[in-house]
């Protein structure tokens, strides 16, 4: 199929704003399921894990395939939770398009705009989806201000709702100056396109005129189309339309009511009209390993192979399945890959196309499309995979530090050998998942984005890897930084009789900004330290950083120059070198005024009036700084930050100070010093080890 008529989209959103149902009704309109699944029975088809059918919520991005108007759409659904947010930014990574899905009632939540921020990074283009507009409460006018103010972005409503609450009957096109009323009987399958009713017309009117103004200020041409007083033709607006979202100046807002099965099919005849194929994107950016050169790959079958891991899987029936999306050239199995990142060839075993967990084999993935391979037993996320003769590295991927940590034991001897591997195959699915043993107290640490994380790994583990263990209670992942420049000398000399051991190494270190994370510069000149001894050196700091001079824990945001030091011709070795490297580091970080950071989450509280006083109490004695706090309807909404270290168990405690009335939801923040008096109550004075 021509790549003209292919879409690599996501669906994205915040917690509960109908992800998976319009993924659904999706998939059901284009013919892929015969039978529409529900998030609430537990019948979901890209909910195919038992914790999401339980849950009602999407833990793992799920992919499939469908076609409308002769284009294939590649779709992942992505989770809206927080502590699965690794699962929406590798998606972005490798999408081209997405629909942003936003709750008719609640309009832009917190998640939305994290999402949203994230979109921002990786350039993706976006039309907007606003969903439950047969909810009493939805408003339509109200969610176009909500984006407008919270996403500082240019919203184009290319329909209003028809009707809204109980009485929602369809949309209205202002495009087409059409109604589109839907046939419940037919579960959606069957509308009508009806003439806009007199009753309307003034409203749709008002909001064409809107709609038409907005696309002329963000698109030069249809502007002098606009004002030259022609009649404003269709085809005019879609094309101004798709330019306008393609170069992320504007993004075309869509309404229905996925659950009520209205609006799916023009927010599908959207994603053809205004979302990229592969080849209206810029064509990714590579480097080359080699000589370390910017390449920039071409979206063509015949040319070179270069392909992104975006996802590994653990398969009960294949094994290890591997998620990729190819930029350029095809992958075929058979077909031998290079790993530039671990300089391995490995061989493609089997080719499938994935709906949810279920799986279509096919004989090849084309340049442009998205697909799973068996067969690669050392690539994980964010690697890149392409032909050993055209070397490529595409950038890789961030994820953020997990911030809760648990220790976990197993309960039978039997279920010793199988954790270890079970934790080893979750951490190469979840990059946001950590695991370390603790030679001191000889206990196995896992980390992760959240309680539910952790509670999700902790449930995997007992029911696809059959291993039961026990987990102690959550502990805050803390980290420690240094606030002042400062030098440190190590000398590690060892005289043995024969061959000897010598490693001599200054070093400087210095704070960098919350979040630069850490960056080795080597200033040697002259040859002093030979260059085949600096990766040691490096390699010496950085195991250095894992345990932190104040309390042992991670060291971060700090800049490390590598100043000085001096060889022996016979003695020195990569060990001398990593030894005299960490004597320096743990030298110089000493003298660098060390200070323990915590994490800080950012909350926002919806409760009922009469609770305000109750809740920000109690806010206020968690250390929590609040930041506003706004009238919504009959509630108010509280936004603050607050220490992690408080937040434990807070969904129990807002339940009983609102008596079950009051939600909320929470994600990181960043990290902060913590104050004098926390430390005193931890039996840690700065600059003091435990």
């Amino acid at each position: 199929m021509d790549l003209q008529f292919h879409r690599n989209i996501g669906i994205m959103a915040h917690i509960d704003a109908g992800k998976t149902t319009t993924t659904e009704r999706i998939l059901y309109y284009t013919g892929i399921t015969h039978k529409m699944g529900e998030v609430d029975e537990g019948t979901a088809v890209m909910d195919w894990m038992e914790q999401e059918k339980e849950r009602g919520i999407t833990i793992t991005s799920a992919t499939t395939t469908c076609f409308w108007k002769n284009h294939r759409i590649n779709i992942i659904d992505t989770p809206g939770h927080v502590d699965f947010t690794v699962e929406v930014e590798r998606s972005l990574r490798v999408l081209d398009g997405v629909i942003a899905v936003f709750c008719g009632v609640a309009g832009v939540q917190p998640q939305s705009e994290t999402v949203w921020r994230q979109a921002n990074n990786y350039k993706v283009p976006r039309i907007a989806f606003v969903n439950k507009m047969d909810r009493v409460g939805a408003n339509f006018p109200k969610v176009i201000k909500m984006m407008k103010e919270r996403l500082s972005m240019v919203p184009i409503p290319v329909q209003i709702p028809y009707g809204s609450g109980e009485d929602f009957k369809g949309v209205i096109d202002l495009i087409e100056m059409c109604a589109y009323i839907y046939k419940e009987e037919s579960l959606g399958l069957e509308y009508v396109v009806e003439k806009i009713p007199e009753s309307y017309f003034e409203e749709a009117t008002f909001w064409r005129e809107r709609m038409l103004e907005s696309i002329a200020e963000c698109d030069e041409e249809f502007m002098e189309y606009y004002f030259s007083d022609q009649p404003v033709e269709t085809e005019k607006i879609i094309s101004a339309l798709r330019r306008i979202t393609i170069g992320l100046k504007g993004y075309p807002v869509l309404c229905g009511s996925a659950y009520r099965n209205k609006g799916i099919q023009p927010l599908l005849d959207a994603v053809v009209n205004y979302l990229p194929s592969p080849l209206d994107v810029p064509p990714p950016e590579g480097t080359n390993p080699l000589t370390g050169e910017k390449v920039t790959v071409k979206v063509d079958n015949n040319a070179p192979l270069s392909a992104l891991v975006f996802k590994v899987m653990t398969d009960p029936f294949v094994g290890q399945l591997t998620y990729i999306r190819v930029y350029s050239g095809m992958i075929s199995s058979g077909k031998t890959v290079y790993n530039p990142h671990k300089n391995v060839k490995e061989r493609i075993g089997r080719i499938l196309r994935m709906h949810a967990n279920k799986r279509e084999e096919i004989e090849r993935i084309e340049a442009g499309d998205i697909g799973a391979v068996v067969g690669l037993k050392n690539a994980v996320t964010g690697e890149t995979l392409c032909d050993e003769n055209f070397p490529i590295v595409f950038e890789s991927m961030h994820f953020p530090e997990p911030v809760v940590s648990v220790t976990i034991e197993p309960k039978t001897k039997a279920d010793e050998a199988r954790l270890s591997t079970a934790l080893h195959k979750l951490t190469i699915e979840d990059p946001t998942f950590k695991v370390k043993f603790d030679s001191e107290t000889n206990q196995t640490i896992i980390s992760g984005m959240g309680e539910l994380h952790l509670e999700i790994i902790l449930d995997r583990l007992k029911r696809e890897f059959k291993v039961d263990a026990s987990i102690g209670k959550p502990q805050v992942a803390y980290k420690e930084t240094i606030t002042q420049k400062a030098e440190g000398e190590g000398k590690y000399i060892r005289q043995t009789g024969g061959k000897g051991q010598y490693g001599h190494v200054i070093l400087e270190v210095e704070p960098l900004k919350r979040g630069e994370g850490f960056k080795f510069v080597n200033k040697i000149v002259g040859g002093i330290i030979p260059k085949e001894f600096i990766l040691a050196i490096e390699k010496g700091v950085r195991e250095t950083m894992e345990h932190g001079v104040l309390a042992g824990y991670p060291v971060i945001d700090i800049l490390v120059v590598l100043k000085g030091g001096s060889y022996h011709e016979v003695d020195s070795s990569d060990l001398a070198f990593k030894i005299a490297a960490n004597m320096a580091m743990k030298a110089a970080m000493k003298k660098g005024n060390p200070v323990l950071l915590e994490p800080f989450m950012k909350m926002e509280i919806v409760t009922p009036e009469e609770y305000v006083g109750n809740v920000i109490g109690d806010l206020n004695s968690r250390r929590a700084k609040i930041i506003s706090i706004d009238r919504e309807g009959n509630s108010y909404v509280i936004k603050t930050v607050a220490p992690l270290a408080n937040l434990f168990a807070y969904a129990t405690a807002l339940r009983s100070l609102t008596q079950g009335r009051g939600i909320y939801v929470m994600e990181f923040s960043h990290y902060a010093e913590v104050p004098q008096e926390v430390l005193a109550q931890m039996g840690l004075a700065q600059g003091q080890n435990l």
